[in-house]
C-alpha cells in the first residue's frame, strides 16, 4: 500500500518545484532566527535572497555533529520554546548529546514519514504494532509509535528489554508488526528458538521494520527465516527527526527517501564536492519542513549512493542504496580500510556461524592487531580447538579475500557474545588509549 501517492509518486519536475519552495522558506527561517546559520552564511557571503531554487543548495554551509554539540542544547533552535511540544536527544555516549526539538507540525510530519514506511506492509486498523525500540529521549520508540497511530493501528509499547515477556505478549496479543533494531530482533528470534513455550506457528507476525543500526542482506535472510516475516529497513537519524526519513518498499531494492521533507545529496567526503549521479559518497540531508530546529546540509557520515531510476513499486521518491558504512566508523588497520559491516556480510555467507561478532583492535609491539570473536551455531560447536579449525580456515580466507585484513579468529560458544537491546556494539578500538 502507498500511504500518500500524491507525494510518493510525484513527478520529478513537481518534486523539484516543491523542494525549491520549501528550501527558500527554510533558508530564510535559519538566517533570521538561528545566529549560527546567519554567521555561517555571512562568512560565505550568502544571503537568503541568493537561494532561489533547490539548484542553489550547494551555496549553503554544511552542518556537522560537532556543530550540533557545540550549540547544545538549543543553539540551533529556530522557534520559541512556547511553540515546542517535544524534545529528543541522542545517547551522547561520546560527548554532549545531539538534541532535536519539535513543534506540533514537526511531530505530524515525523509521524507521516514513519506511516509511509509502515504502510508498505499494509499496516492499518486491526494490526498490532509491537514497538520494541526504546522509549524516552531516543527517537525510535515514540517515532514508530506515532507512525503506527497515524495509520490507525494498535500500538503495543513494549519498549526494549525483558525479552521473555516481549515474546509472551507477542504471542498472547497477536502482534502482527514488529519494530526494533535488527540485532534485537535476532536476539528475540534466538529466545523463541530456545523456548519450549512459544512456537512460530502460533505467532501472527508478518512484517518487521528494523533500523537504528546498519544491517546486511545476510541479516535480512536470517530474520526472515527465523521469524517467518518480511524484513524491511527503516532509515532515520535524530538530526532529521528520527526514524521515517525513508524506508524500503515491497521490492526491497533500495530505501525510498521522503525528499519532500528531507533533501538528499551525495558528496565526496574529502573534497566536499557533489558526486556524479549514481556514485558512492557521503550522504547529506537538508530538512525542508522542520519548524523548531531546521538543519542545513547535515553531513551524516553514512556512505552510500542515490538511485533515481523508477522503482517497480510506482514510487518516484529517490532510493538510497545499502549503507556501506560510516566514514567515522571506518577502521584503518595496517593501512587497510575496514568497515564492521563487511565482517557481518562475510559471516552470513557461512551457515555454521551466527551473525554475532565482536572486533577488538589493538596495537602490540608497534603493530596493529585485529581480533575477531565469532560464534558457531550450537549444532556445530565443540570446545576442542582441533575441531574448530575446519570452520576457521574458510572464514579466515574469505575475510582476507574480501576485506584484505588477516584476522585472529576466536570461536566462542553459542550465546557468549553480548546481545544488545538497543544499538549493537561490535567494535572496541583500544589504540586510542595507547
Amino acid at each position: 500500500m502507498i500511504h500518500n501517492p500524491a507525494i510518493e509518486c510525484m513527478s520529478r519536475e513537481d518534486m523539484r518545484k516543491l523542494q525549491s519552495e520549501r528550501l527558500v522558506k527554510t533558508v530564510k527561517t535559519c538566517y533570521d532566527n538561528v545566529p549560527f546559520y546567519r554567521r555561517k552564511m555571512d562568512e560565505l557571503g550568502v544571503k537568503p535572497e541568493d537561494i532561489k531554487s533547490i539548484d542553489d543548495i550547494h551555496m549553503l554551509p554544511f552542518t556537522t555533529k560537532h556543530d550540533l554539540r557545540d550549540e547544545y542544547p538549543f543553539g540551533l533552535q529556530a522557534a520559541p520554546m512556547s511553540e515546542v511540544r517535544r524534545i529528543h536527544a541522542s545517547s551522547g555516549t561520546t560527548g554532549k548529546p545531539v538534541v532535536d526539538t519539535y513543534t506540533d507540525n514537526d511531530l505530524d510530519n515525523w509521524a507521516e514519514g514513519v506511516a509511509r514506511v509502515l504502510a508498505v506492509a499494509d499496516t492499518g486498523k486491526g494490526d498490532i504494532v509491537q514497538v520494541s525500540y526504546g522509549y524516552g529521549l531516543f527517537t525510535g520508540g515514540l517515532g514508530a509509535h506515532d507512525g503506527a497511530a497515524k495509520l490507525g493501528a494498535v500500538q503495543l509499547p513494549t519498549s526494549a528489554g525483558n525479552s521473555e515477556k516481549q515474546i509472551m505478549l507477542m504471542q498472547d496479543f497477536g502482534s502482527s508488526i514488529l519494530c526494533c533494531t535488527p540485532s534485537y530482533a535476532l536476539h528475540l528470534a534466538e529466545v523463541i528458538e530456545a523456548s519450549d513455550k512459544v512456537h512460530l506457528q502460533n505467532l501472527k507476525l508478518r512484517a518487521g521494520f528494523f533500523g537504528a543500526e546498519p544491517w546486511t542482506e545476510g541479516m535480512r535472510r536470517e530474520l526472515e527465516t527465523k521469524l517467518h516475516i518480511k524484513a524491511y529497513d527503516i532509515y532515520g537519524l535524530t538530526e532529521m527527526s528520527g526514524p521515517g526519513v525513508g524506508g524500503e518498499c515491497e521490492y526491497q531494492d533500495g530505501t525510498h527517501l521522503w525528499e519532500d521533507m528531507f533533501y538528499p545529496e551525495i558528496i565526496n567526503p574529502d573534497t566536499l564536492e557533489p558526486c556524479a549521479p549514481g556514485e558512492f559518497g557521503e550522504l547529506v540531508f537538508t530538512s525542508l519542513c522542520k519548524e523548531a530546529m531546521p538543519i542545513l546540509r547535515y553531513r551524516t557520515r553514512d556512505l552510500t549512493r542515490l538511485i533515481y531510476e523508477p522503482c517497480k513499486c510506482g514510487r518516484t521518491a529517490v532510493r538510497m542504496d545499502r549503507i556501506l558504512g560510516r566514514s567515522d566508523d571506518m577502521l584503518i588497520v595496517r593501512g587497510v580500510n575496514v568497515f564492521p559491516s563487511q565482517i557481518e556480510t562475510v559471516l552470513t555467507e557461512f551457515p555454521v556461524f551466527t551473525p554475532q561478532y565482536f572486533i577488538t583492535v589493538d596495537r602490540k609491539n608497534n603493530e596493529d592487531s585485529f581480533d575477531l570473536d565469532v560464534e558457531l551455531r550450537s549444532e556445530y560447536f565443540s570446545p576442542n580447538p582441533s575441531k574448530q579449525m575446519p570452520y576457521i580456515k574458510p572464514l579466515y580466507d574469505r575475510i582476507v579475500s574480501l576485506v584484505g585484513i588477516k584476522p585472529n579468529i576466536h570461536i566462542k560458544e553459542p550465546g557468549a557474545i553480548t546481545r544488545s537491546i538497543g544499538k549493537a556494539k561490535h567494535v572496541e578500538d583500544k589504540r586510542k588509549f595507547k
